[in-house]
């Protein structure tokens, strides 16, 4: 990397003529002027670092006596070598524009990051819908989704083990080095690491990447008596990404309506219907419940609208306390009069209870 010819100065240049390339180079490409433009910035990085050489007559001697000591600055992982000019520089790789040729050098020093990486992986949401029944019952039940997980055959990794041998990238220099126009870059051999020596081979069931796509069903715990819109919280059951964790799964549960059971926290509702005369006389009814039948006592003398509630016989308490009740509400239900006998009994029937049930209304 020649600071003369950075600068566009020869050799012979004085203190004042470095000073004026300086200037008219710093005002072309300082950051403040080129906001958000990495390819400036690295230019202006390059420009300073040769003014600051040449401008002092101590380090400008030194310079041309042992040219630049140390490392050679780079930017990332991309070293600048120099200018080599025993080209026509055009054509292949070579032929590139401007901005092609820091795009790929100065991206990382333009705090470009890794977008695939992240930390805590990525979380993930699925439905689960289930019968009333399954929801009061419980149990292990199954999503199907799509996840990125880490590849198996190469660990995450991106890589497979081979025989040691030379790197066929860098030829078993460590260095990987090409030009653009008649500038010369080279960085550490990707392949190798810069080793010269190649001991793994890219994995060919991830391409690669460290990362697959799978679609997989995940075997959800559902707590008895679970409610409509519960959502489950399944840890490292989402998606991974490249050096970072797995995210988590919610799953949220839909429970379908029952066509007789309706649920109010962890009580059931049912309507039982009842004729006239178990109302009137009582009866011992036969009544579903979640564990099969059950018997209530309807008592003589039992209004429409009455509730009765039988202890323990209502939905489980999906945070696992007592289960709810069962509460009955009593629908007294008409027979159809369509015969005489059955006509005369009920007008019989009217004229032994002259009770007026609307007496209430009209006061």
């Amino acid at each position: 990397m020649d600071f003369y010819v950075i600068l566009g100065v020869e050799r012979a240049a004085s203190s004042s003529d470095v000073k004026r390339a300086y200037r008219r180079l710093a005002r072309k490409h300082h950051p403040d002027v080129n906001p958000g433009d990495p390819e400036s910035e690295a230019l202006f990085i390059r420009v300073t670092e040769a003014y600051e050489t040449l401008v002092d007559p101590a380090r400008r001697q030194d310079y041309d006596e042992h040219g630049v000591r140390g490392a050679r600055p780079t930017v990332g992982d991309v070293e600048f070598e120099g200018f080599d000019f025993s080209g026509s520089g055009a054509g292949g790789e070579s032929a590139s524009t401007f901005g092609d040729l820091f795009a790929d050098v100065f991206a990382r020093s333009a705090g470009v990051r890794d977008r695939a990486v992240s930390p805590g992986g990525i979380d993930l949401h699925a439905d689960l819908r289930l019968s009333f029944e399954d929801a009061m019952r419980g149990g292990f039940h199954e999503v199907t989704l799509t996840r990125v997980a880490r590849c198996d055959a190469c660990r995450g990794t991106g890589a497979r083990l081979v025989a040691e041998g030379r790197c066929p990238g860098c030829g078993g220099s460590g260095q990987s080095r090409w030009t653009r126009g008649h500038m010369v870059f080279s960085r550490q051999c990707a392949q190798c690491g810069g080793s010269g020596r190649r001991r793994h081979r890219p994995c060919s069931a991830c391409r690669a990447e460290g990362m697959v796509s799978r679609t997989e069903a995940v075997r959800v715990k559902v707590p008895p008596g679970v409610t409509h819109g519960t959502r489950l919280r399944l840890p490292e059951q989402g998606s991974a990404t490249r050096g970072g964790g797995t995210g988590d799964l919610t799953v949220t549960v839909a429970v379908e309506p029952h066509p007789i059971f309706r649920r109010e926290g962890d009580d059931l509702h049912l309507v039982v219907p009842v004729a006239v005369h178990e109302a009137a006389l009582g009866v011992r009814a036969q009544v579903p419940t979640l564990g099969g039948q059950a018997t209530v006592r309807i008592p003589p003398g039992t209004q429409s609208g009455q509730q009765f509630r039988l202890r323990d016989r209502g939905a489980p308490s999906p945070l696992g306390g007592e289960p709810g009740d069962l509460v009955i509400t009593v629908r007294i239900v008409l027979p159809e009069v369509i015969d005489e006998r059955s006509k005369e009994l009920l007008r019989e029937f009217g004229r032994i209870h002259t009770v007026d049930v609307r007496a209430d209304l009209l006061r």
